[in-house]
């Protein structure tokens, strides 16, 4: 997996030095990113250089070889995601500061009473005058991280708390990470059920299957706020997304084509159920672990080989964590090819585009931060009791509809992208009868 890593490097202050050290990093075989002046003197000048390498060797020798160069000097190197982890990467932060006795009395004593004898006498006044309205809690086991497996609930935070970041830059929810010490599905459950109040919505993370769709459907019957498994719902929908765009780039419609789903894991049977809602006129898909087979043909997919989607789908959606697993010379002339495995796909794109697909994409084009935060951000705006087939459906043409030009999806950072998801999401959550208006947040 390739690394960044950042190099901050003291040069003479002298036409060229830049140049030369751009020039031993190319020939070290690195890829410069990010180039920042940290300080310019009279005769010599800092710099932090972050450079794209292939593993922790080749992050050393390209230092040395910096290092080498007359007058230059590494003052130290480090992986860039270490540094911007450190510290962790959230806060807990008043919206209300307190800077006289009467704010004191306001937001506490005496005047805190008031708030929670209202909360007494119309409990539906919790999501304005608390922040449960506007919360979310992100709960893991760690058993499913990304391309990590069982890490557990410890080393997941990162992930955890990466998430959070996006939903409140992206949609301003605010969202705790709740790791849960426990692979027994009932203790998960049981330890759900008992934090919920504190929180507007339930967003559950890297969970393995098939555990996970046992407990998603478990909390989904027993709270009163809305519940959603991101691997499965929230890759599904942004999948969902990227076909639809696929297919109008390749000048195909979703309902006409046959739509060929590999892997069925969490994220690929949500992708491939999500197709079959979408209206595609047919899915199949394949996956060499029996257990997946039964939930699958429940739903009406088709279980079959991997060569027999090759052979007929037209849209082919790849989720196997096998990088390779699509030789070039299985790819059907006009085939649309979403290969999702990161950072290694079931098939380099330009590969399949070569061989003859119509349209082919990989996972970095593809993440599901497109969905989690405006999805429910909607939720939270209807005061949703639950996310519903037409809300999660809503979300994925919305994406769809805001990508331009060449784009498989739009910008995940456009927040503009998020509270149009979010708008679509409310409107659908009403529409399907679902929603709570007089639950709906304050100040989201």
């Amino acid at each position: 997996m390739p690394l960044d890593y950042t190099y901050r490097i003291q040069l003479p202050h002298r036409p060229g030095s830049l140049a030369r050290v751009a020039g031993t990093i190319a020939e070290g075989r690195g890829l410069i990113g990010d180039v920042n002046t940290i300080n310019v003197g009279r005769e010599s000048s800092v710099r932090d250089i972050t450079i794209e390498v292939h593993d922790k060797d080749h992050a050393e020798k390209i230092a040395t070889m910096i290092g080498s160069l007359s007058g230059v000097e590494v003052l130290w190197s480090r992986d860039r995601a270490l540094l911007r982890h450190e510290g962790g990467k959230l806060t807990i932060e008043s919206t209300q500061p307190v800077r006289t006795v009467q704010d004191m009395r306001d937001v506490y004593t005496p005047g805190v009473a008031r708030a929670c004898q209202a909360i007494v006498d119309d409990p539906s006044l919790a999501s304005s005058l608390t922040m449960i309205g506007r919360t979310v809690a992100i709960c893991t086991n760690g058993t499913r991280v990304l391309g990590l497996g069982d890490i557990g609930p410890v080393a997941s935070m990162p992930v955890m708390e990466g998430k959070a970041v996006f939903y409140q830059q992206l949609a301003g929810v605010s969202a705790m990470p709740i790791l849960i010490d426990t692979k027994d599905a009932d203790e998960f459950v049981e330890t759900v059920i008992r934090i919920a109040p504190t929180f507007g919505g339930i967003h559950l993370e890297d969970i393995s299957a098939p555990e996970c769709f046992e407990i998603e459907s478990r909390l989904i019957e027993a709270l009163p706020q809305p519940v959603m498994h991101d691997d499965v719902h929230g890759t599904a929908v942004v999948t969902l997304a990227a076909a639809l765009v696929a297919c109008r780039h390749a000048g195909l419609k979703l309902e006409d084509e046959v739509v060929g789903q590999i892997g069925l894991g969490a994220a690929g049977f949500g992708i491939a159920a999500l197709m079959v809602d979408g209206k595609a006129k047919r899915v199949i898909a394949s996956d060499p672990n029996p257990i997946s087979h039964e939930r699958a043909r429940a739903k009406g997919i088709e279980v079959v080989d991997m060569e027999t989607i090759m052979r007929e789908a037209d849209v082919v959606v790849a989720t196997t964590g096998r990088p390779g697993l699509i030789q070039p010379e299985m790819v059907r002339e006009g085939q649309v090819i979403l290969a999702l495995t990161n950072p290694y796909p079931e098939v380099d794109p330009e590969a399949a585009i070569k061989a003859g697909a119509a349209f082919a994409a990989d996972g970095t084009s593809v993440n599901n931060v497109l969905g989690y935060p405006g999805i429910f951000r909607g939720a939270l705006l209807a005061g949703a009791e639950e996310i519903t087939l037409q809300m999660k459906l809503a979300a994925a043409e919305t994406i769809a509809g805001l990508t331009t030009g060449d784009e498989l999806v739009p910008d995940a950072l456009d927040t503009n992208v998020h509270d149009q998801v979010a708008n679509a999401v409310r409107d659908a959550a009403i529409e399907s009868g679902v929603a709570r208006l007089d639950r709906a947040p304050s100040g989201l």
